[in-house]
């Protein structure tokens, strides 16, 4: 069904965001239109085309197929506090509507003292009943890991739970037998061969699925049940096009025990569909939707990438990451 699928005609877009996260000041993908509506590709740049052929399988399945019935209409979620100072991440958890908070830690090696005032300070937006969860991307070494996470989880009040502090397997292993907070794993599911050793090798107590990485909502279902582990659903910092396919996954999953990572379009300027197709959430919660949201050819129009270069260079990534995914047999063209 690929070759129904305008690849020509996909749309390369550039969007500025509120705050620097993940190393970026600008989301930039593509926008794809299918029989079924439209799909978004955008891994980041420092993706190789292997990796990247993940993210295109998602894209294929939401514009060819869709995604399997839900099981629930709404997902709570958390909001999202990037590396910024105390007062603004105070604004951010108090303004968001969310009972959980996931602030962003380790930006650099020496910014224990400003994740500690963060967390403090979302504690206080939140009251004592909120939840808090951070994400160290994977970043610290075990001892590191373990002096951090006792102090961030005094800070916090206790914390709910602590995504990616290492970046292998076994030393989160490692880190879970020294703390008292859960550990979540994240890059870790997502990179590993068997996402099954996780749970065997007591690796985590969460697993943080991606389904735009993980190639779509079928197969992300299909690493949650190897798992065997409590789900949390988190972006890949989309617009509303490719976001709906993560919230389609979280309305698919059999259990779903803690707010979704899902509210990240508040990190971004502008979305590229209007009205109620945007995924903006309301109360900490999100509705679910049935159909891929479709892109408002206003806002296609005015966060078009208009550097040629960067644009070819999208188009030339795109037909190198098709031509991955067709010799892995997975239904290209």
């Amino acid at each position: 069904m690929t070759n129904e699928l305008d690849f020509d005609g996909a749309r390369v877009y550039a969007i500025p965001m509120r705050a620097r996260f993940r190393g970026i000041s600008v989301r930039e993908g593509m926008l794809i239109e299918g029989p079924a509506g439209w799909g978004e590709f955008c891994p980041f740049t420092d993706y190789d085309d292997t990796v990247s052929a993940g993210w295109l399988a998602t894209t294929i399945e939401q514009c060819t197929v869709g995604w399997p019935e839900p099981v629930r209409e709404a997902i709570p979620i958390n909001c999202t506090v990037p590396a910024v100072g105390p007062e603004r991440a105070h604004q951010i958890a108090a303004n968001s509507g969310c009972r959980t908070a996931k602030v962003k830690v380790a930006d650099h090696p020496e910014s224990l003292t400003e994740d500690l005032a963060r967390v403090e300070a979302v504690r206080d937006a939140l009251g004592p009943d909120g939840a808090i969860r951070v994400d160290a991307n994977g970043v610290w070494d075990i001892d590191t890991a373990v002096s951090h996470i006792r102090r961030l989880d005094k800070a916090a009040g206790g914390l709910e739970y602590v995504e990616q502090p290492c970046r292998t397997i076994d030393e989160l292993a490692a880190v879970r037998c020294q703390v008292d907070v859960r550990i979540a794993a994240d890059e870790s599911i997502r990179r590993a061969d068997d996402p099954l050793r996780v749970a065997v090798a007591g690796a985590a107590d969460v697993a943080v699925l991606k389904c735009t990485p993980l190639g779509g909502v079928r197969r992300s279902l299909e690493v949650a049940e190897a798992a065997g582990l409590p789900c949390v659903v988190s972006s890949a910092l989309e617009t509303s096009v490719g976001l709906a396919a993560q919230v389609a996954l979280a309305a698919a999953l059999p259990e779903l025990d803690f707010a979704c990572g899902l509210g990240t379009l508040s990190l971004l300027d502008s979305d590229i569909v209007s009205g109620p197709g945007s995924l903006r959430a309301a109360e900490g919660y999100l509705p679910v939707p049935r159909t891929p949201p479709t892109p408002d050819p206003t806002l296609l129009d005015a966060y078009e990438l208009t550097n040629p270069d960067q644009a070819a260079w999208w188009r030339d990534r795109l037909a190198r990451v098709r031509a991955v995914y067709n010799a892995n047999d997975t239904g290209g063209n």
